[in-house]
């Protein structure tokens, strides 16, 4: 690029920087000229609109260019579902027949659409069969990888829903030839995947004969891929033959091909047998599993690092599925080398200096970090495996570890699973209060977001302890917890990932029942009210307002409700921005879910009908939209006056507004009004459930006043005796 210039400069050589900068501007510009289509072939690229779909179909496969045979190909599904027979008969051998010198787009296409097919059962299976069997064998082994998957995909799905006889003269008789060593190797990894499906499809005596001397064939193949590919279906074979099959032939095919050469195939071998452990018996499982497991854990260090990811991933479930075969000593073997991986890549070892030591290549540090976070998927399974009483003494400095890991992904699986972890140990839980608080205060949001997603489960498994004390007696049992949390949100709010901190917001709504009024209203309440009016992400806002109305709904003091009342009605339903007397109307909706028909009436209804005077047409909007919601609140005859009020403000709106986009919604919005039906103080059958449910909120809100009377009674007999008080206390409070 050429440096910008600030005069003119109207020199030779400057002229002459001009010129040529034109010229690049004009090879650039020819490209573009070249692309544009001639009008010979714009009518090559035409087609005559009065054709059929069919016979558009067939045109442009006959004569049409690629792209249009890849258009008409796509939209085979759309042409069996409106004219099946006319497209069999006509539309598919033409496609057949161009598939022969298709491109790789147009055969990945057509895989997909055969599939498709398939699955919206266009047509009956025999007739599929019939009509598309041959043309997906035909494809099968196309010289491109991509398009050979393709339709091997279509290829197994297809299995699945063919009849026994049509698989087996259609399918597996000519499996006999491409099996052999003769065919190619593509031809022979084709035929073991068929091998896995069709497995599943016979009866055990037909697997036995005609299926497995295949199987056993491929397992000892020239090429590593194919006895690698072929281990890997050995699982479904397995399944298809039973136990006993199992036993005799599949495990000794497993044994051996787990000494192989290749470390793929031992790698799939490895992984075949975890997969199979609850297939072996006991007897099995001691005499030939556990002293392959054995070799697999003791050269994975030394000999054959490329078993250690699959080895960490499987480590779980092989512990558990051998658990009870294992000796004491065994047990602790496994335990050790699970805390050996948990550390592997953070440690030096022993015997060597740093100058000894040479520096990890990039790849082996990607390695040893994708085992520790496979330490951290297991870590649940390793308690059991450890029983959790024993967590502490076991577990709990691996647990430490994983939870410090200086890689995010750890911490990040491990944020995941706390959960579990959590439920696991129960009445030990306290024993991870640390790491809760420490995940909260990570300085990734991945980790964070991970946590929250269970935070309300977490907390209130490990605040149960207290339960019987008090709520405010539960935050004890968690020191650093309210820290924790308001710098978490902090985090999520200075960062932008909006949803992380819309998430964490939503989450928080569970404090009432972990933390004190008091503690929520000095260090919660005050931050949502703060997001809801700055905050510029309107998700975000509303999770903030409602959890607002949350910790208001669970305020314990009515002078404190009274003050957050009034700040949301001066700041929000009253504030100079319209956009902040739009979210007002978002928090009476949340105000109206969460609280009593007459709290709403006695604190919110007037506010909410002032608005109806706003000068901005949106909010006049949102308001009537809301009116329905509004009315629904008000009982008769107590609200009579309210109702009147309500009335004379649509009155106002049908005749004063001047918004024509306002008034079609105050038009709907009035017929809507006169549909709906008032209900009164007295029950009635229709409005039997909405009326029970809000009797319970009013009874939990005069609870809530009763407490606080209770409250400052007992505060007045301090130092008398007062177990009747506090038995009644305690009981209000649950």
């Amino acid at each position: 690029m050429r440096p910008i210039i600030s005069k003119m400069d109207f020199s030779h050589s400057s002229l002459f920087g001009y010129i040529e900068d034109l010229q690049e501007l004009t090879i650039i510009e020819r490209p573009v000229r070249r692309s544009l289509k001639t009008p010979e072939e714009i009518e090559r690229l035409t087609v005559d609109e009065e054709l059929s779909d069919i016979e558009r179909a067939i045109y442009l496969l006959s004569s049409g260019q690629d792209i249009q045979g890849t258009s008409v190909v796509a939209n085979l599904p759309v042409l069996m579902r409106q004219n099946p027979a006319e497209t069999l008969r006509r539309v598919l051998p033409k496609i057949r027949e161009v598939l022969h010198v298709a491109g790789v787009e147009m055969q990945l296409t057509a895989a997909v659409s055969f599939l498709t097919v398939l699955q919206e059962e266009s047509v009956s299976i025999h007739t599929y069969s019939h009509s598309f069997l041959h043309i997906i064998l035909q494809n099968l082994e196309h010289r491109d990888a991509g398009v050979s998957n393709a339709w091997l995909e279509t290829l197994l799905a297809v299995i699945e829903a063919l009849p026994k006889e049509t698989v087996r003269h259609e399918i597996l008789n000519p499996l006999v030839s491409k099996a052999q060593l003769s065919q190619t190797l593509q031809s022979r990894l084709v035929s073991c995947k068929i091998m896995g499906k069709v497995a599943n499809k016979f009866e055990a005596h037909i697997v036995k004969r005609e299926v497995l001397p295949l199987v056993k064939s491929l397992c000892q193949d020239v090429e590593y891929e194919v006895r690698a590919c072929m281990c890997r279906q050995l699982e479904h074979v397995a399944r298809g033959t039973g136990t006993e099959l199992t036993k005799t032939v599949v495990l000794p095919e497993l044994v051996e091909l787990a000494r192989d050469e290749g470390s793929s195939v031992r790698l799939a071998a490895f992984e075949t047998l975890v997969n199979l452990l609850d297939m072996f018996d006991a007897d099995d499982r001691s005499q030939t599993v556990l002293p392959l497991v054995k070799s697999f854990c003791e050269k994975s260090f030394k000999t054959d690092e490329s078993i250690l990811v699959s080895l960490s991933f499987h480590l779980g479930k092989l512990c558990n599925g051998l658990y009870g075969i294992f000796t004491p000593e065994q047990h602790l073997r496994f335990l050790e080398f699970y805390k050996k991986l948990s550390t592997l890549g953070l440690q030096q070892e022993n015997g060597h200096n740093d100058n000894q030591l040479h520096l990890q290549t990039l790849e082996q540090e990607k390695k040893y970090i994708s085992v520790r976070k496979n330490c951290a998927y297991n870590f649940p399974a390793m308690i059991v495996f450890v029983d959790p009483k024993n967590f502490h003494l076991e577990l709990y400095s691996i647990f430490f570890c994983l939870c410090h890991d200086p890689e995010v992904p750890v911490r990040y699986t491990m944020a995941i699973s706390f959960f579990e972890v959590a439920k696991l140990l129960n009445s030990d839980v306290y024993t991870i209060h640390k790491e809760l608080v420490t995940l909260l205060q990570d300085e990734s949001l991945e980790v964070l977001d991970a946590l929250v997603g269970h935070l309300p489960e977490i907390l209130e498994l490990m605040t149960n302890r207290g339960e019987n004390n008090g709520s405010e007696s539960k935050l004890l049992s968690i020191p650093d917890l309210i820290p924790a949390l308001t710098t978490a949100e902090q985090r999520a709010a200075t960062s932008l990932k909006w949803r992380t901190h819309e998430k964490l917001l939503q989450k928080y709504a569970c404090l009432p029942h972990i933390i004190s009024s008091d503690q929520i209203y000095y260090r919660f309440l005050h931050r949502m009210l703060t997001i809801v009016l700055t905050n510029n992400v309107l998700p975000v806002q509303k999770a903030a307002a409602r959890t607002l109305c949350v910790y208001l709904r669970y305020n314990r003091k009515q002078e404190q409700r009274h003050e957050v009342i009034q700040k949301l009605i001066e700041q929000l339903g009253q504030g100079k921005s319209y956009w902040n007397r739009l979210r007002f109307l978002d928090t009476c909706e949340f105000i109206m879910e969460l609280f009593s028909k007459s709290f709403f009436c006695k604190y919110f209804f007037l506010p909410v009908l002032e608005l109806t005077h706003d000068p901005v047409a949106n909010v006049r909007m949102k308001l009537c939209c809301l009116l329905p919601k509004v009315k629904s609140t008000l009982k008769i005859p107590t609200d009579k006056h309210l109702l009147q009020q309500l009335e004379l403000c649509i009155r106002k709106l049908l005749c004063q507004e001047k918004d024509k986009d306002v008034l079609t919604i105050v038009k709907r919005t009035v017929l809507e009004l006169d549909r709906m039906e008032i209900s009164v103080d007295a029950f009635q059958k229709r409005f039997y459930e909405n009326d029970l449910l809000d009797q319970e909120k009013e009874r939990q809100e005069r609870l809530l006043l009763e407490m606080e009377q209770l409250e400052k009674e007992k505060q007045k007999n301090e130092g008398r005796s007062t177990n009747i008080n506090d038995k009644m206390f305690e009981k209000k409070r649950k």
